[in-house]
């Protein structure tokens, strides 16, 4: 199918960016719903650092410099000329914290600036030090110890890859990919095809199969991290790992088979993916919107075989015509994005389906938001 985006839609999207850019600042961004609900102020976080890769793409493809800057201007704020990152806090061991990390290097090669750089091994640091568990993986979080989780792959291999290739000498890069290894091992549903969205290796957390270690169900997003992972990682492997590479690219083919299988006949998949018929469960946005960019820029890089580009446009087209709507003043807003999942934590947050649709859904949180700018560059592309 050849898709492409009509110019009144991109003139919609395109005035959607503008709104959330220009109203937004490192102090107060308007797509970090979490932040202004807890009415603290903002600091460095993965929503923000998803934002800034979603600048500095559509920077990449239109060339306009208001996206550079944009970007430069909210992570410097962040950044002293020492590297150090105003509010971060390595002790925590959050891979959450490392996800601005693949922005500071991109925005250290356009600038020059060497604080990016700095601030780069700051976080590589904290990669050093990170606990992992017995079988090497970086746990989640330092308060989650034992688990992995599928967005901590995200939030930290992409960043680590490209660390490594550039400024390491590729000490660290088969760490990286037997960290995915184990993913595929302890992880992956063999009935599905699936990965589960977390495991405890421990056995200890409450949502733990005591016997597989994982999490009940299949959460959409968790999936769209991992997808995008794996399409963002390869993208950083260097041409000598050949067989690394290949390794990674053919997880990503074999999960983005197993989840076209559940792709709704809107295009779009639901918040738990394999149990569409559920009451509760919904078409949501940034699981959607993950599968669109990390599938569509897999095909552009020749990951994936040209047949994928049609189910993620699909993907991409379902959002727009479900949940790019105005509000009653006018405005433009994207929906349909789960404010926030988890496992484990105070809020006993057990994996299992039902806990998934009683969290909130929310309009223009960044989780979503950013994903689908990410998308939608990966389609100017197309039609450039």
């Amino acid at each position: 199918m050849k898709y492409m985006i009509t110019e009144e839609v991109k003139q919609q999207i395109d005035a959607y960016i503008a709104h959330l850019i220009d109203g937004s600042s490192a102090e107060s961004p308007l797509w970090n719903i979490e932040k202004i609900r807890s009415g603290k102020p903002n600091k460095w976080n993965y929503i923000d650092g998803c934002m800034m890769t979603a600048e500095l793409a559509l920077y990449d493809i239109t060339g306009d410099r208001k996206y550079l800057d944009a970007a430069d201007s909210f992570l410097g704020w962040f950044v002293e000329e020492d590297g150090t990152i105003r509010t971060y806090d390595m002790d925590t061991f959050n891979l959450d914290n490392i996800k601005p990390g693949t922005s500071l290097l991109r925005l250290y090669t356009l600038t020059g600036k060497e604080k990016y750089r700095k601030a780069a091994d700051t976080l590589r640091r904290q990669l050093e030090a990170q606990p992992r568990t017995e079988a090497g993986n970086f746990w989640h979080k330092k308060i989650y110890p034992y688990q992995v989780w599928l967005d901590g792959l995200y939030m930290a291999q992409p960043f680590y890859m490209e660390y490594e290739t550039r400024f390491n000498k590729m000490y660290s890069c088969e760490d990286s990919i037997r960290q995915f290894r184990t993913v595929e091992e302890v992880m992956k549903d063999p009935k599905t095809g699936l990965y589960f969205h977390g495991y405890d290796e421990s056995r200890q957390m409450y949502w733990a199969d005591k016997k597989t270690g994982c999490s009940p169900t299949f959460w959409l997003r968790s999936l769209g991290w991992f997808i995008a992972a794996l399409t963002d990682t390869a993208e950083a492997v260097d041409e000598s790992l050949y067989y690394e590479f290949r390794y990674l690219t053919s997880l990503l083919k074999d999960l983005a088979d197993s989840m076209l299988r559940w792709q709704g006949e809107d295009g779009m998949f639901r918040q738990v993916v394999t149990r569409p018929g559920d009451e509760g469960n919904y078409p949501e946005t940034s699981g959607t919107a993950l599968f669109a960019y990390a599938v569509l820029k897999a095909v552009r890089l020749g990951y994936l075989p040209e047949r994928f580009r049609e189910p993620a446009m699909r993907a991409f087209d379902g959002i727009v015509r479900k949940y790019l709507t105005t509000d009653e003043n006018g405005t433009l807003q994207l929906g349909g994005i789960c404010l926030v999942a988890g496992l484990g934590g105070a809020e006993r947050r057990d994996g299992t389906p039902a806990y998934y649709y009683s969290e909130p859904v929310v309009v223009n949180e960044a989780k979503g938001t950013a994903p689908f700018i990410l998308a939608y560059t990966e389609i100017l592309r197309l039609q450039d």
